[in-house]
């Protein structure tokens, strides 16, 4: 049984939260803007007035295994519209830099040209002193974009260089050593 399923998902006042059967998308609309998800049909979603409710229709495994995903993106969701998503990254290295010019994000890490990443829509992007914020309502859109912003120059374990989380922790390896 799922302990992150069976729990309800309280409504806060200013979330309006709504489930279209038809289409089976669920649509969770507050103040910092509006989300929506497709949901599978294994599970049912209930919405009451205060709280949220996902129950699996039939007792199989792929059910209960979409029980407490569907009630944590839904969780996401709400949290999404109230508070907001944030990632932050540092970009280390001499010489590297980070800027956000219009849609895009100009970074200078170490190749012999600048590589332009593209800010998706509904994501807010700023760089001050090499640290990199990624915010958004969408947790998916915000883990992916930080995702593949590391990408572009994963921290090497012998100097440190490269774009990581803040807090990150990179265990460095000794180089090679002299006779």
């Amino acid at each position: 049984m799922s302990r992150i399923g069976k729990n309800p998902i309280p409504i806060p006042p200013q979330v309006e939260v709504s489930f279209d059967e038809g289409e089976r998308v669920v649509r969770v609309k507050g103040p910092k803007g509006e989300l929506q998800r497709q949901v599978r049909p294994e599970v049912a979603v209930e919405v009451a007035e205060k709280e949220v409710r996902v129950v699996p229709r039939k007792q199989t495994v792929l059910a209960r295994a979409l029980w407490g995903t569907t009630a944590a993106h839904i969780r996401n969701m709400i949290r999404g519209v109230t508070e907001g998503w944030q990632k932050v990254l540092e970009v280390h290295g001499i010489g590297y830099r980070a800027e956000v010019s219009g849609t895009t994000l100009k970074l200078s890490v170490g190749y012999s040209h600048p590589v332009l990443v593209a800010i998706p829509e509904g994501l807010t992007v700023t760089v001050d002193k090499n640290i990199i914020t990624v915010q958004g309502i969408d947790k998916e859109l915000v883990g992916q974009f930080a995702a593949n912003v590391r990408k572009v120059r994963k921290p090497e374990p012998y100097k440190g260089k490269g774009i990581r989380y803040q807090g990150e922790y990179i265990r460095m390896k000794e180089g090679k050593k002299g006779v």
